[in-house]
């Protein structure tokens, strides 16, 4: 047991749960103003749900030693039976032995399974029934996000036995590329087709309300993920540092590839297109963040930047309601990345994983990157479409249409994200109200 790594692993950990109030004000701030609480208690409930469910069998169902390579072991009790030698003495063994606790490993992987889902909810803003999300994410979870991430993180004992399909495959994928980002993109490609296009979709311009927020958001995931990917080499040590480097140098890169397109498409950088550019290179990274060096780092990110710019759009091309980009950013930012590797990957970097094209590996890992992208994309869209299309012809997962026009904060939460004191029918608080009526009038 070294206090250094547990101290450092500790951190990240509170770094990974910073990330996803961040990610409520990136995604409140992207909404309009009647949708904006109910925007970011989709984030604060998934951190509730997920967190109970991952203490009485999501940790066992993604980590426990089964000696399967789908899904981890089927035990309701694994905390329940923790015995103080556990607790104290019991070290992480996942391919390896390293030198924390199980609790904090336990934790630490806890914070993944809690963002991956409140991913998904930017997808289906402005129009989906609370209570019907709540269920969602704690079946989704359960049946989507703890088998996969145990495919993709869990390496079994010292000699592989039970581990997951894709790790021991070969897939070189330190934090979540697939399990967390293509995992969370492609289940919201899914919900925005199970759900349909919200009111007045592109005939109203349905802009951020509050672009302030949106940068707060991103500000506070780029600092958070800083513990995603250094704190998931496990250790105070310089695998961390690596992963610290190539994060910030990445995600800078995407930044600019972002702003660059921005200004030769449309004439002008945005503050938006900055927010998500930071987002689409931090999510780029987040695969190969120990497998390349940082200068192409830097190039990764200014290619995931361009891609995720230009990808955006692609809902309007094939006529999906992605509300607030989490296919064109974290799908496409996640394949980005993934594929990268395949051709950035060196093994002198870190000593880890295999060459990529560019330092004479040949195809062979760009081969197992590419499988694992289609396995986890396509698992995941089929699974939560059928899910989805299962909850809506149920219980409904989708507002009514007089729901939505007055405001889901309203309708699902009886509050509003925006109190005005006025008089005489004056001020902020009626030029507010007079474009919430003009806007529903439109709709």
């Amino acid at each position: 047991m070294n206090t250094g790594d547990t101290a450092w692993v500790l951190a990240a950990t509170a770094l990974v749960l910073l990330m996803t109030p961040g990610l409520a004000f990136f995604y409140g701030g992207m909404t309009r103003a009647k949708s904006t609480l109910n925007m970011m208690m989709m984030s604060f409930v998934t951190i509730g749900i997920v967190s109970i469910l991952w203490v009485i069998y999501g940790y066992s169902f993604a980590f426990g030693d089964s000696g399967s390579q789908w899904i981890g072991k089927i035990d309701f009790s694994h905390f329940g039976s923790l015995a103080s030698a556990d607790i104290g003495g019991a070290v992480v063994n996942n391919g390896m032995a390293y030198t924390i606790p199980v609790l904090v490993f336990a934790a630490f992987q806890l914070m993944f399974a809690v963002i991956t889902p409140a991913l998904i909810s930017g997808s289906i803003a402005d129009r989906t029934k609370f209570i019907t999300w709540t269920i969602f994410v704690a079946i989704w979870v359960t049946v989507v996000y703890f088998p996969v991430a145990h495919w993709v993180f869990d390496f079994g004992s010292k000699d592989a036995t039970g581990a997951g399909w894709l790790a021991a495959s070969g897939v070189q994928d330190f934090a979540g590329g697939t399990a967390v980002h293509i995992n969370a993109g492609a289940a919201g490609l899914a919900l925005a087709f199970v759900l349909g296009k919200r009111v007045g979709w592109r005939k109203d311009p349905m802009r951020p309300h509050n672009l302030p927020l949106v940068l707060i958001g991103a500000g506070l995931l780029w600092f958070g993920w800083f513990g995603f990917n250094a704190g998931s080499a496990l250790g105070a040590n310089g695998l961390a540092g690596l992963a610290f480097m190539n994060t910030q140098v990445a995600t800078a890169g995407a930044v600019i590839g972002w702003l660059i397109i921005e200004k030769i498409r449309d004439g002008h950088a945005t503050s938006l297109g900055a927010a998500s550019g930071a987002v689409a290179g931090l999510v780029a990274i987040t695969p190969g963040c120990v497998f390349v060096a940082p200068w192409a780092a830097v190039v990764i990110g200014l290619i995931a930047g361009a891609a995720c710019a230009m990808a955006v759009g692609l809902k309007y091309r094939f006529g999906f309601d992605d509300s607030l980009d989490v296919v064109g950013v974290h799908l496409v930012g996640g394949i980005v990345g993934c594929l990268a590797i395949g051709v950035f990957g060196s093994v002198a970097v870190s000593g880890l994983g295999k060459n990529g094209l560019l330092y004479g590996g040949g195809t062979e890992l760009l081969l197992i990157q590419a499988k694992s992208v289609v396995a986890v994309l396509a698992y995941s869209f089929i699974i939560t479409f059928v899910l989805g299309f299962i909850l809506d012809k149920t219980i409904g997962f989708r507002l009514s249409k007089d729901e939505e026009i007055e405001g889901i904060d309203l309708s699902e939460h009886a509050e509003t994200a925006y109190e005005f004191e006025t008089r005489g029918g004056s001020g902020l608080g009626a030029v507010l109200s007079a474009a919430n009526a003009t806007e529903g009038a439109k709709a």
